[in-house]
């Protein structure tokens, strides 16, 4: 299996960092997603429904239902454009606003002292606040299109007809909803970074550098930092998902009130409801996304580098 490594594009390499990381978070974040998307499908589905506490079995009466009702197989990836848009870009904005803020903390500091957990953090919440807030749109109409078939009669047909639909109905309001409770998701990707670098540094200090970093390394930090960061922020992805789905104006009248009534209703076992088909879509989703991510900041610089050795000997 070949090897991962931390390997800086702007070591060597004629390609600005910034679009070395910008391109390995988008190619991971396509491949993360169409890797999983039946699964995001069935815990959007756990997360909206408020009718009935979760019971043993949900996960496989909600998929018979989607191939026998809604057209097959082909049902599972309803929503795949948007999901595919939303995760690709989603990681594009966020490697490339946390290489940068990275960058700008490093400038700050000497020549070769490395930056501490506070700044890793710091840098993780910005770059996931300013990432939330650009592809919060893309994320209201993929919840939607996951909520109902396409064989019901108010379906979206694609991802513009959604955003029309929604701007129409809410307004610019209703593009950005759900954005408060996003924000708490950003703490799940901050700690989760944190705890990865700290990690991927700890691990490369024992064996001479991170670039004698296995891709076996690399799958249990990425594995590991993700489920220590789900554990501790998973409840606020059903909230959020509830106020984007198509009825939330009419259920709820704000964030406190989702909250209320899904305890009263529920329990407080309504706020990890999809826990498990989400563990099972995102820990494999991520370590190919951070393996992905690695090995294209690896071998992007050195395609290009061996185009322009190419060029010179013409």
């Amino acid at each position: 299996m070949p090897r991962a490594s931390s390997f800086e594009g702007d070591k060597g390499s004629n390609i600005p960092p910034s679009v070395v990381e910008t391109v390995s978070g988008f190619s991971a974040g396509v491949i993360s997603c169409l890797t999983a998307h039946p699964l995001d499908l069935l815990k959007n589905r756990l997360q909206l429904n408020t009718r009935t506490a979760s019971r043993p079995g949900d996960s496989i009466r909600i998929l018979r239902g989607v191939i026998r009702d809604e057209g097959g197989v082909r049902a599972l990836y309803r929503g795949l454009w948007p999901n595919l848009l939303g995760n690709s870009l989603g990681w594009g904005f966020y490697f490339l606003f946390y290489r940068n803020l990275k960058d700008l903390l490093q400038s700050r500091r000497g020549r070769g002292e490395r930056l501490s957990s506070v700044e890793f953090f710091s840098a993780s919440i910005a770059a996931g606040l300013l990432t939330a807030a650009c592809t919060n749109p893309v994320w209201v109409v993929k919840t939607r299109m996951l909520e109902r078939g396409a064989n019901h009669p108010e379906a979206y047909k694609g991802m513009w007809a959604g955003l029309k639909h929604v701007y129409s109905t809410r307004g610019i309001r209703g593009l950005w909803a759900g954005f408060i409770p996003s924000t708490l998701g950003v703490t799940h990707g901050a700690v989760q970074f944190a705890i990865y670098e700290k990690m991927k540094h700890a691990r490369g200090d024992q064996i001479g550098g991170q670039q004698n970093l296995s891709t076996w390394e690399y799958i249990y930090m990425s594995g590991g930092s993700k489920l220590l960061a789900g554990a501790i922020t998973y409840p606020y992805q059903p909230i959020r998902a509830r106020m984007q789905q198509y009825d939330a104006a009419k259920q709820y009248t704000g964030l406190l009130d989702v909250l209320r009534k899904t305890y009263r209703n529920e329990g407080i076992l309504a706020f990890y409801k999809g826990v498990i088909p989400n563990t099972l879509r995102v820990l494999p989703t991520t370590i190919v996304t951070f393996i992905v991510y690695e090995n294209t900041k690896i071998y992007l610089p050195r395609l290009f580098e061996e185009e322009s050795m190419a060029h010179e000997e013409d």
